[in-house]
């Protein structure tokens, strides 16, 4: 029987572009499936005692750096240390990506990969529709009528978030798999430990 792994996650995050990919593969090395629940921070993090990026110490912000270029190395990820389009709202793309999920959960997962690079990668705007659109097309999909229910979809995030915060989420990127929570990408070996172990069982 496939194990569900919830991956809570922002589609302007660092770490959940860090993270992404790696999720993906471990996933299918282990025949996981993902549950993706893009979640908005602004419902999260006042519940849970959580800061956005500007309003951060100036020590925090430059440890972020620092740890920014130091998972980026490890991680052998091409990353923009700072993007052109950072901070910069991901309701368009999170809307996008919650519609595609009640299709197809899987081209829901690759498109949030498509819209994490293009922040962190490719210097695209992903706040921009036309951005979005031209994303959806590059992978084959029907941005317009992706965008078509957006007030739907900004409900469900909302929704989905406050749910998060229920089952103990307090950031992003975040994992559950049955009972336990992982916080950061920093923790996805953790989680590949507790899958090989429940498919040896």
């Amino acid at each position: 029987m496939q194990k569900p792994i919830d991956y809570y996650l922002s589609l302007v995050s660092p770490w959940s572009y860090l993270g992404h990919e790696r999720l993906v593969k471990m996933a299918k090395q282990f025949d996981a499936t993902i549950r993706i629940w893009p979640v908005d921070l602004s419902i999260i993090f006042p519940s849970t005692g959580g800061l956005p990026l500007p309003k951060r110490s100036e020590q925090r912000k430059a440890y972020r750096m620092q740890e920014l270029r130091r998972w980026r190395d490890q991680s052998q990820v091409d990353l923009n240390l700072e993007p052109q389009h950072f901070p910069v709202s991901d309701k368009l793309a999170a809307t996008m990506v919650v519609n595609l999920r009640k299709q197809d959960a899987q081209k829901a997962i690759h498109l949030a990969g498509a819209c994490l690079r293009a922040c962190w990668l490719e210097e695209r705007d992903i706040s921009n529709a036309d951005t979005l659109l031209a994303i959806a097309a590059e992978n084959n999909l029907d941005g317009s009528a992706l965008l078509s229910d957006g007030t739907g979809a900004i409900e469900t995030i909302a929704q989905d978030s406050i749910k998060a915060v229920e089952l103990g989420v307090f950031g992003v990127p975040s994992y559950r798999l049955d009972e336990q929570l992982f916080w950061g990408q920093d923790r996805l070996e953790f989680l590949k430990k507790e899958l090989k172990r429940a498919l040896e069982e």
